[in-house]
């Protein structure tokens, strides 16, 4: 795989379901170098496979489809060049979308009313003078802003407090109704253009981040995940409160900032049952309400309004970060962080769980009836649906047959696509260090590139990885593994950083190298490089401070300064404190800043202009520190791009990254197909 064969690479939505069950619709999406954006159409296909998928949209981005109650329509988000998303309508038939919002900055979710006559969504409210809201005002003529909080800005957005996410409802549009037509100007002067959105009105007015958004089923409330209660600023807690549909009723709040619970808002995080029980997925931050670090996210129910939120899920071993929640006769269809997998659950009323999906990367599910539909990546595919049949015999403690209905990475697996070789090992202390390895054609042995994941929090898994791929084009073996600090891997091992970032983590990454490279004859260990971004950028940094061995390195969109961290990153506030502690020698004994004196290999230095998570300034001050101190260093800093650059950054700049990355080996460390310049 070439770096411009990124456009091969499609992802698919979380499904929706016709409620009969019969048909699935997805959304795809694909960097495009054309354009220089993502594309992608809405995909319908036939459960029962008997007709091949197809495409029902023809917009320039088309995303986040969702059935009506009855089946009748299907409303999604679409996104036209340079534009933000809008909510639209169409009939399940067929036909041209009907727009059912104008929002200046947009739509990000929405949710159907059980009836099918309302459309729920949240949608950014900017303050009267700014973003656009004043024709011939830009940005740097409006008023400076006030601000007296920790948190007001996020990476990608930039400021939020001007212009919170708030939740409105519109009627849904009669699909068979005339469209508006413009009158044109006459004798008498010109024509009042002629509204072609209905007017929304606001059900959200507090100073607060709302989101995950869900109607009852009476229709009465729309429950909605926020940030706006008492303290808010200084902990990591949400709440749930059914907000009422009817002017001149109640707000109930469901689930309260007592229980210290930051509950996930993302679209499909929260589903209400028949009988009113609310499900969710929250993480628990302890009493202080900040304590984040490697905890486990859980699924969660309210029985009935006021009562207290049970957990369903094992906080140990089970990790639903990222999750949907999807309702059936069941209980609740959850995705599980496992072991560089995310592998799909069923979880009851009363806690019992079982695994339905097992080995893949399950991105999202949906089910109607007894049907369910999901999908998902894996070491041959970037994105495809698939259905659940059941289990063969009697089912009795059988997973279900797993039946793919779609097949979009057939073109990118033409390029020649390498599986990783799963690989586990014993650390130094008698830890097990689990990971993979990538190697190129040919009989080597080949040089060796150690790669490290951010997060920490997070895991290398088994889909198809740009990354190792590109890298093994070029003759590069790649290693990769999930060390203590990461996900998937319980609550201890996610938590064994806390505090200590620099220690057991960088132990079990060097000793799953050496480990790599003494099982595996095709890997020189002798010519070794070593890069990664965003906390893996820090542990690079950490690494090339404390081990020699490595003939240059790439620190990517770096933590390196845990100091300048705070006040400057959008997570700045809590994020050093609960991960390296406040004592000013402990942070240092953690700071790759603090100990870049220490480094002799040639280091090349990569970031975006607009990163809000690790500022500019990181990179900045350790790049300048380097070329103090005399050390072989580079600085390429992207424009316009944030710290998502790699996984969703400008097409064109996800190329030109990759083309800075093989010429930085080229030249620090050639391969057969990727040699120095002469």
């Amino acid at each position: 795989m070439k770096a411009t064969d990124i456009t091969r690479l499609t992802s698919v939505s979380r499904p929706t379901l016709s409620p009969d069950g019969g048909t699935a619709v997805i959304a795809t999406s694909h960097p495009d170098l054309d354009a220089d954006a993502y594309v992608g159409q809405l995909w319908s296909a036939d459960v029962k496979g008997s007709t091949a998928p197809r495409r029902i949209t023809r917009g320039f981005r088309d995303s986040a489809p969702q059935f009506s109650p009855d089946g009748s329509a299907i409303a999604f988000l679409r996104s036209e060049l340079g534009r933000p998303a809008q909510l639209h309508i169409m009939p399940t038939t067929g036909g041209e979308p009907v727009a059912v919002t104008d929002r200046l900055l947009g739509v990000t979710e929405f949710a159907w009313s059980p009836d099918g006559t309302w459309l729920a969504f949240v949608s950014r409210d900017p303050e009267k003078g700014r973003y656009g809201t004043v024709k011939g005002l830009d940005a740097a003529a409006e008023p400076p802003r006030r601000i007296t909080s920790y948190r007001y800005k996020a990476n990608g957005l930039g400021w939020i407090r001007d212009r919170r996410r708030q939740v409105f409802i519109v009627p849904a549009p009669d699909l068979s109704a005339a469209p508006v037509v413009q009158p044109t100007a006459s004798a008498e002067g010109p024509a009042d253009p002629r509204p072609v959105v209905e007017e929304p009105r606001r059900l959200t007015h507090d100073d607060a981040e709302h989101g995950g958004i869900v109607f009852t089923p009476d229709g009465r409330f729309v429950a909605v995940v926020s940030d706006g209660h008492l303290g808010a600023d200084e902990d990591l807690r949400s709440v749930i409160t059914l907000i009422p549909v009817n002017e001149g009723d109640a707000p109930v709040e469901a689930a309260g900032p007592e229980h210290d619970l930051s509950i996930s808002d993302g679209p499909g995080s929260v589903a209400v049952a028949a009988d009113g029980a609310l499900y969710f997925v929250a993480q628990d931050v302890g009493e202080t309400g900040r304590d984040f670090v490697g905890r486990n996210s859980g699924l969660y129910v309210v029985d009935a309004p006021g009562s207290a939120p049970r957990r369903l899920t094992d906080a140990e071993t089970v990790d639903l970060a990222g999750s949907s929640v999807a309702l059936t006769s069941r209980g609740a269809l959850v995705q599980n962080v496992e072991r560089g997998r995310v592998t799909l659950l069923s979880v009851s009323r009363d806690g019992e769980t079982s695994v339905l999906v097992p080995g893949l990367e399950v991105t999202g599910v949906a089910s109607a009836g007894e049907q369910v539909a999901f999908s998902f990546q894996s070491e041959t595919t970037a994105g495809d649906l698939a259905v659940l049949d059941a289990p063969r015999g009697d089912g009795a403690g059988e997973a279900h047959a797993v039946r793919v209905l779609t097949d979009f990475s057939a073109s990118v697996r033409a390029t020649g696509i390498r599986t990783p070789i799963e690989f586990e090992t014993v650390g130094r202390d008698g830890y097990p260090v689990h990971g993979w390895i990538v190697v190129p054609d040919g009989e080597g042995p080949h040089p060796v590139l150690l790669n490290i994941h951010g997060g920490p929090f997070a895991q290398y898994s088994v889909h198809l990885f740009d990354e190792s791929q590109v890298y093994a084009d070029a003759g590069y073996a790649v290693v990769y593994c999930n060390p203590r600090g990461s996900a998937g891997y319980g609550q201890e091992h996610g938590r064994a950083i806390k505090g200590r970032m620099g220690s057991v983590d960088l132990d079990d990454v060097l000793d799953f190298l050496d480990a790599a490279v003494s099982e595996h004859p095709q890997l020189d260990g002798t010519r070794a490089g070593i890069l990664g971004g965003s906390y893996g950028g820090y542990l690079t940094a950490w690494a090339i401070a404390h081990d020699h061995r490595f003939a240059a390195a790439i620190v990517e969109r770096g933590y390196l300064d845990p100091v300048y961290f705070f006040g400057t990153s959008d997570i700045g506030s809590f994020f050093v404190d609960e991960y390296n502690g406040v004592d000013p020698e402990h942070l240092a004994s953690q700071s790759p800043q603090a100990h870049v004196q220490d480094v002799r290999t040639p280091t090349l230095v990569m970031h975006s202009e607009n990163d809000l998570r690790c500022p500019l300034g990181q990179a900045e001050r350790y790049y300048a520190s380097l070329k103090r101190a005399g050390v072989e260093t580079e600085l390429v800093v992207f424009p316009g791009e944030d710290h998502e650059l790699s996984r969703s950054g400008r097409p064109r700049h996800r190329v030109q990254r990759f083309e800075v990355i093989l010429d930085w080996w080229a030249r620090k460390l050639p391969s057969v197909l990727n040699p120095a310049s002469s």
